[in-house]
Order: structure tokens, then C-alpha cells, then sequence
């Protein structure tokens, strides 16, 4: 929107220029997003307390976490907006790929505000899980047909570190949309279960990416690099600047002890946005080791699941498994710092991969 006057602008003055630059609007939409979520969480954390949305904690399940009863959660419904106004502000709205990212960012957020709204009404009964997951489904694979028949889009993938593997899975590729996007979003709503746990990944992932996006929709780095060109996807770079912004302003206020939560509406939506912005920069496998922190989570749940079921044991005490060092004693913040230290540490390994192919 204010890209679009400030670049017709630029015939009468000069100084408008600058807004030509996605570097520069990568550095707007971080400060816009912030701001928004910094100036507005107190007024959303009473409005939030005079509703009654608020968590219910079940003490015979998770006793450390007795004296969160009460805070209040959806607060990721600020994110999804502050992350959706910054978009519309500084993107350039003719781009495909930022409505493919949008798309997703909301109507993901519908299906985790549906089901926080049924878990404050019927205490901890949410949308059942067949549902969610049918609702998540269809509107990956909608997206995933979207991106497959997008003229600037191959169906080949970019194995991290590998520079000629590069596997073509033809209409396949929806499919695989649907499980990054899906399965993405699962994760990151497995990892939000400690004060600040899940923010900090998302941070430093959403870094990633923003580097990613930036030099794949450069023709001159791409080719240099050794990665495949997809016009367009530098204005994602735009939109994960927000996200960062959002992160850092949520923070403030999610840092142990929390003033507020996500809920569903935020860690579902967070997940599936950094899942299609993964395969619309053609790094979808990266997500594995950017991401690391999310997919080890989801996978000790499946690890306890699968266990379980076949032996009646456990492996571990708790899952997700950043509650089985909350049962080994850690206290909280140390788990939650540790995994960030973690996250960075993957996300660094994850960078080494546009130079070492």
C-alpha cells in the first residue's frame, strides 16, 4: 500500500527512492511490526483479562506449571496482525508469493483461533483433531497447486549442501507442499509449551529464511551461489522481517514469567507461514536443521507415541520433550535458553549451506 504511493512518487521526489530497496523495507517492516506489538500488548493483555481468555492449566499433568493459571492466551492474534499490516504496508501487493504467505498466515490463524475459542468454552476440548488437521490439509494442498503452477516455480528440490541433487518430483510436489506447511505448523505448536520456548526459534529461523528469500530472488546472488532463481521471493524477505519484528516485540512480554500466550492462533499460524515461505524459497529441506528445534519436538512426540503404543513404555518422561527436562528438574528459563543457544546453532549450520554446496 504505502509502497505503491511511495514508489509513484518517486517522479516528483527523489527521496522516495529509497523505498525502491527491499533492504530498506526489510528494516521498515521489523520496526512496524515491533511497534505494533510492543504499544499494543497492554491494552490487548487487559482486553484479553476482561473477556476471560485466559489458560487453564491441569495440575495433575503439569504441576510446574500451577502458577501460570490464569494468564491470559490468544495473544498471537496480535501477531497475525501486526505480521499482516506490516505486509500490506511495505510489500509490493502485485506479488504473488506474498498472498500465497498471507493466505496461509490467516486462515491457519482461523483454525487456531477456532480452537482456542472451543478450549475457553468447553475447558481443554478444543476442535477435534481430525478437523483441524482436514482444514490445515486443504488449504496446503489449494496453496501447494498455486505455487506448483506458478510460472517463476520448478518442481525440482535444493538438498542443503549438495549442489547436484536436485530431485524432480513432478505433481508430486503438492503433496510435499502439504506436509512441509502441515507439518510445520504441528511442530511449532508442539514446541510452544514454555514461556518464550517457541518465540525464539521462530526468530532465529525466520532469520534464516529472510537471508534465504533475499538471495534467491536475486538473479545475480542466486547464480552465483549456485541456487535456483524464483523471481518474486525477495519480497518475502519483507514479510519474515515482520516476523522477526513481532517475535522481538512478543518477547518483551513472553520472557519467563509470561504476561501472555500464543494460544493455537499464533503457534499454528507462525508454523504454517515459515513452512510455505521454506518451499517458496525452494529450502524446504533446510528446514530440518534451521528448524531443528521444531521438528525434534514433533518427533519425540511421535518416538513417545510409537513407543507406547507398541511396548507400554516410555522414553521419555514427558513429551513434548522440552517437559521431560522440566520433569528431570531443569528449571524453565534453562530449558527455554538452552534451546535457543540451540536454535542458533542451527541456524548457523543452516547459513554455512549457501556457500558450503
Amino acid at each position: 500500500m504505502l509502497y505503491k504511493l511511495f514508489v509513484d512518487l518517486t517522479n516528483h521526489v527523489t527521496f522516495f527512492n529509497v523505498f525502491r530497496y527491499i533492504t530498506f523495507r526489510i528494516l521498515l517492516s521489523i520496526l512496524t511490526s515491533m511497534t505494533i506489538v510492543f504499544f499494543m500488548t497492554p491494552w490487548v493483555i487487559e482486553k484479553l483479562r476482561s473477556l476471560s481468555i485466559k489458560d487453564e492449566v491441569r495440575k495433575d499433568y503439569l504441576p510446574e506449571h500451577a502458577s501460570k493459571e490464569g494468564t491470559p492466551t490468544m495473544g498471537g492474534v496480535l501477531i497475525v496482525f501486526s505480521i499482516f499490516i506490516s505486509s500490506i504496508l511495505w510489500n509490493d501487493l502485485s506479488n504473488n508469493f506474498v498472498w500465497y504467505a498471507n493466505i496461509i498466515l490467516l486462515s491457519f490463524a482461523g483454525i487456531g483461533l477456532a480452537d482456542d475459542i472451543l478450549k475457553i468454552k468447553k475447558g481443554k476440548k478444543g476442535l477435534r483433531g481430525s478437523v483441524k488437521f482436514i482444514l490445515e490439509s486443504i488449504i496446503a494442498i489449494i496453496i501447494g497447486g498455486l505455487i506448483y503452477i506458478h510460472p517463476s516455480f520448478d518442481t525440482h528440490l535444493v538438498v542443503p549442501f549438495f549442489k547436484n541433487i536436485s530431485p524432480d518430483l513432478g505433481i508430486l510436489y503438492i503433496l510435499f507442499v502439504w506436509l512441509v506447511v502441515v507439518g510445520t505448523s504441528n511442530a511449532f505448536n508442539l514446541t510452544d509449551g514454555l514461556d518464550g520456548l517457541a518465540t525464539g526459534p521462530m526468530i532465529t529461523t525466520s532469520s534464516v529464511y529472510l537471508i534465504f528469500s533475499y538471495v534467491i530472488g536475486n538473479a545475480i546472488f542466486s547464480n552465483y551461489l549456485g541456487f535456483p532463481f524464483v523471481k518474486g521471493t525477495e519480497e518475502l524477505a519483507i514479510m519474515l522481517g515482520s516476523v522477526i519484528g513481532a517475535g522481538i516485540g512478543f518477547l518483551w512480554f513472553n520472557t519467563y514469567p509470561a504476561q501472555y500466550f500464543l494460544g493455537d492462533v499464533g503457534s499454528v499460524s507462525m508454523g504454517g507461514l515459515l513452512g510455505v515461505i521454506a518451499v517458496m524459497v525452494k529450502q524446504e529441506l533446510l528446514l530440518v536443521i534451521a528448524g531443528g528445534i521444531f521438528v525434534v519436538e514433533a518427533l519425540s512426540v511421535i518416538i513417545q507415541v510409537g513407543v507406547y503404543k507398541t511396548t507400554k513404555k516410555r522414553i521419555f518422561l514427558m513429551s513434548p520433550i522440552h517437559h521431560h527436562f522440566q520433569k528431570l528438574g531443569w528449571d524453565e528459563p534453562k530449558i527455554t535458553v538452552r534451546f535457543w543457544i540451540i536454535s542458533i546453532i542451527l541456524s548457523l549450520i543452516a547459513l554455512s549451506s549457501l556457500k558450503l554446496r
